[in-house]
């Protein structure tokens, strides 16, 4: 809304022109893209918290569909209004004399912090998970979680390369997780009542999955390792 209200209200406006397919580009942008669909590690919590789970795939669905006009909205939105100047984050790109721009980097910032224990915790149980019974206590589990905000912490100090580092991440591990193995393991599991036409469709999801991760993660890579040498 905040970027919406700096183009229509602030004046920036949607005059901006520039090259719509960037195909050297594409692989980054994909990687990127797909990152913003990896929050797979907290559906077992929801699912587990939610009164009627029998509704857990309408959840996911509408989540889907919001999350996918939301990006698409956002992405035109920002190439319409700052062109080939945009950054990775385009709040960095909004006049920071308007309220609405003050009020969107706020909103950046809070934003992790309200959803980060969740995104946290199925790692940290992973890891509790590893201790020895006698160990599994309350002082641990607080170690656990402060350890884990501390090195996550580091990471975002020291790779200073925000959007490449999310072009890598959606490429390996969200296609990973999201394309590719939920594919396999259907296969796997439903394998004596798969159709021919289910088997066509997951082998080709999963040939997608398997080419883009390849793709966009060397892409990323390369742009991370051309950053350095500039």
């Amino acid at each position: 809304m905040c970027l919406f209200w700096d183009g229509v209200v602030d004046g920036v406006g949607f005059h901006q022109k520039g090259n719509l397919l960037d195909l050297a580009n594409l692989p980054v942008a994909l990687g990127m893209y797909s990152f913003c669909y990896s929050g797979h590690s907290v559906f077992p919590n929801i699912y587990s918290s939610m009164t009627e789970q029998a509704q857990f795939s309408k959840v996911l669905i509408v989540c889907f569909i919001l999350c996918t006009t939301l990006y698409a909205g956002v992405a035109s939105a920002g190439f319409l209004m700052f062109g080939e100047s945009i950054k990775s984050q385009f709040t960095l790109n909004m006049p920071h004399q308007y309220m609405s721009s003050k009020i969107a980097i706020c909103t950046t910032v809070v934003n992790p912090l309200t959803k980060y224990a969740l995104t946290m915790t199925p790692v940290a149980l992973s890891l509790e998970e590893l201790l020895p019974s006698t160990k599994q206590s309350l002082f641990f589990a607080v170690l656990i979680r402060t350890l884990l905000v501390i090195s996550t912490l580091f990471v975002a100090l020291l790779v200073p390369y925000f959007g490449f580092v999310m072009a890598l991440l959606g490429s390996f591990f969200t296609m990973l997780v999201a394309l590719i193995l939920p594919c396999l393991c259907y296969l796997s599991i439903q394998r004596k009542h798969v159709t021919f036409l289910q088997v066509v469709g997951c082998i080709f999801i999963v040939m997608v999955g398997v080419l883009c991760g390849a793709i966009g993660s060397y892409s990323s890579i390369k742009k991370m390792v051309d950053s350095l040498g500039h």
